[in-house]
């Protein structure tokens, strides 16, 4: 028998039919990059789909995304792990008409659904660092270039949705200091021709920030615009024939609707607890005031649920002093193409919920949102 120390789940798991052929659920990053390297997989994946076959006693076998290897080219204290690894999702079980239900629920590892955040985490000066690139909205993609020292660059705000806004920007980093730039790139916002009117545009301009050294808990900074908008401009974000007449009125003549065309300074501020949700390397609950308007949201990346991989964002702006309150929510699947990508690159819809032009409140913009990640997880 084969226990490992303090480990009270397996105590649980011996009196149990033991489960002999089982994918292992990517809830233990540092066993899954060890056993890749002892089967000098290169670069290792902290959340590849892995497999364990111990059904035949002489043809024991594990599979890791989808390349089969036998288990004894691992160290028999690597098999120790993976034979006593307390997350396993059972591949022999049988499926009936309620199962399908009863076993979501068994899934979802209740015990597991938070744990302490990495120390990158919480760093004050380390927090920027972020692997991951996604092409609308979300946490900005963070280079270091030496430690504390590094570059940032986002498309769309932190807190933006799917073809909102024009906004891109780009940052230096040093000792929690974020200093940089943000100017208007059109491409996203022109793919949509319809309830563009609570859309954000920007000219460009500056902003600097600061986290407070006390953990990655609080950050405030100042944004400035440098540029008015010309009058072409305003024309071309407001009642243009590409943007199809973003100025929406009352039934008497006053304005109901309309883009922010973002001018002047704005003090912002962000409060943010990061947490480890289901397994996410990277993920928080925040507080926000941006350019004057509120959010309340959360994000992660990489959360994994019954042996599914995604990410995911939900963001509600609650006040604006233009703009309708909003709702945007992003859900990016991993493990859907082959190779490199299978799991450096998760794609899913981003959608945003606000008012509707006509009446009512529906889908104002949808489509198709990708993340991808270029190192290894923080």
């Amino acid at each position: 028998m084969l226990l490992s120390a303090g480990n009270t789940i397996l105590f649980a798991q011996e009196e149990e039919e033991p489960i002999l052929y089982y994918q292992m659920e990517p809830l233990d990053d540092s066993l899954f990059i060890h056993i890749q390297e002892e089967l000098f997989i290169d670069p290792p994946d902290p959340k590849a789909e892995i497999v364990v076959d111990v059904r035949n006693a002489t043809d024991q076998t594990i599979s890791v995304k989808g390349s089969l290897y036998p288990l004894l080219a691992l160290k028999p204290e690597t098999r120790a792990r993976i034979l006593t690894y307390p997350f396993k999702l059972n591949l022999e079980e049988t499926i009936g008409y309620t199962s399908i239900f009863t076993r979501i629920i068994e899934k979802l590892r209740f015990n597991n659904i938070l744990d302490p955040p990495t120390v990158f985490q919480i760093s004050p000066t380390l927090g920027y660092i972020n692997p991951y690139i996604q092409i609308m909205g979300g946490e900005r993609f963070g280079i270091p270039l030496k430690k504390d020292i590094g570059l940032s660059i986002g498309f769309g705000t932190p807190y933006s949705g799917a073809l909102e806004t024009n906004y891109t920007d780009v940052s230096f980093h040093i000792l929690g200091v974020r200093a940089g730039m943000f100017i208007s790139v059109d491409a996203m916002t022109e793919l949509k021709s319809s309830e563009n009117h609570n859309n954000l545009y920007v000219t460009d301009g500056i902003q600097f920030a600061y986290t407070i050294p006390f953990g990655n808990f609080f950050e405030i900074g100042y944004l400035s615009a440098s540029s008015e908008f010309s009058e072409t401009l305003i024309r071309k974000y407001t009642i243009n024939t590409v943007n199809k007449n973003n100025l929406v009125y009352n039934s008497d003549g006053t304005l109901k609707y309309q883009p922010y065309l973002l001018e002047g300074g704005f003090v912002n501020w962000e409060f943010r607890y990061p947490v480890k949700v289901l397994g996410a390397l990277r993920g928080k609950f925040y507080a926000a005031s941006f350019i004057d308007e509120y959010h309340i949201g959360f994000s992660g990346r990489e959360l994994t649920l019954a042996g599914s991989v995604f990410d995911l964002r939900m963001d509600y702006m609650f006040d604006s002093p233009v703009r309708s309150n909003q709702f945007v929510m992003d859900i990016s699947i991993q493990k859907i193409f082959d190779y490199w990508a299978y799991s450096s690159i998760a794609l899913g819809p981003s959608v945003i919920v606000t008012n509707l032009k006509g009446g009512g409140i529906g889908l104002s913009s949808i489509f198709v949102n990708i993340r991808i990640k270029v190192g290894n997880s923080l």
